[in-house]
């Protein structure tokens, strides 16, 4: 089950890597620049760092087989998955907004001109499939910290 979860976690990482990037080269860290972001970088920047030091803390927890850790991974998640949560409430607005104008591209503006945010870029399917391996990873780690 450790395995597992490490696993998940890692290709839950690489998913909201790939979104982290793709936020950052659209301009989303630079507040008042073209692609400004409604995200705020405390949550994005949070969000990313918890996920990385929970990752640590699971892998020490796999080498030194102390039960407490897993708990504590466990606990990291659930945080990192409230500021994951809260993004995610805060996409799916801007990505309805920036796609139900018929003939617009991601991207391109709507007809007025406007500034597309920086997280209207990501691509559904890596959202998608980042939620899923974040939500399965939060399900395997409470498992294996129960001992299940």
């Amino acid at each position: 089950m450790d395995v597992v979860a490490l696993i998940l976690w890692i290709l839950a990482a690489g998913g909201g890597f790939y979104l982290l990037a793709t936020w950052i080269a659209k301009g989303g860290a630079r507040p008042g620049a073209e692609g400004a972001s409604r995200f705020p970088p405390a949550v994005i920047f949070g969000h990313f760092g918890l996920a990385a030091a929970g990752l640590v803390v699971w892998i020490i927890y796999m080498i030194a087989d102390v039960r407490a850790l897993a708990w504590i991974s466990f606990i990291v998640l659930v945080v990192v998955a409230v500021l994951g949560l809260t993004m995610l409430l805060r996409w799916v607005p801007s990505y309805r907004t920036q796609h139900q104008a018929v003939g617009v591209k991601v991207g391109a503006g709507s007809s007025t001109g406007a500034v597309v945010p920086a997280e209207a870029h990501f691509p559904v399917a890596v959202v998608g499939l980042h939620g899923l391996f974040a939500v399965a990873t939060v399900v395997v780690v409470l498992l294996a910290a129960l001992n299940v």
